[in-house]
């Protein structure tokens, strides 16, 4: 059985393509097209199941059409509507670049000055030039690569360098 902590959000599918099951799938993290997976992970009906990927073609952005295994109609790709997209955590972190975004929901905040935690992300807000990290007491904190210390992934932590005042606001 697939656990929650043993994966990460990289999107969601939208409605089917066509009649032989493709469906829109929509990405916050291109993660399944950099590393070597076969398979990504869907929430039906509460329970995170594997589905392989026949194939997939980007369209624009970050949407692309996929077709899983087994999904082969329209009405099987309609059930699958909406429903959210994982991937593997330990694969990803195998992967030789830094972490993406999205995968560093859950990890939590460390403000460097005071080695103290400041909260735990729950979101990533990037509806505006400057990324913010959203976290689990409401705080916004910069997701700026200038002020990102250390990622530990082992631990799930991230340092940050906090503007001074930041927390007080």
């Amino acid at each position: 059985m697939i656990k929650e902590e043993d994966v990460y959000k990289i999107g969601h599918l939208g409605k089917p393509h066509g009649v032989n099951g493709e469906m829109f799938f929509y990405f916050d993290d291109d993660i399944f097209d950099r590393v070597d997976c076969d398979y990504l992970i869907v929430a039906v009906d509460g329970i995170l199941v594997p589905f392989y990927l026949d194939q997939y073609r980007f369209r624009k952005g970050s949407v692309a059409l996929v077709k899983f295994t087994d999904v082969d109609t329209v009405e099987r790709a309609t059930e699958m509507t909406n429903a959210e997209v994982f991937f593997p955590r330990e694969l990803a972190e195998a992967e030789d670049e830094v972490p993406t975004l999205q995968f560093l929901i859950g990890f939590d905040i460390i403000d460097a000055a005071t080695r103290q935690p400041v909260g735990t992300i729950t979101g990533v807000n990037d509806s505006t030039a400057n990324i913010l990290f959203e976290l689990d007491n409401g705080r916004l904190i910069p997701a700026s690569d200038d002020l990102i210390l250390n990622i530990d992934t082992e631990r799930e932590e991230i340092v940050v360098d906090i503007p001074e005042g930041l927390l007080e606001l």
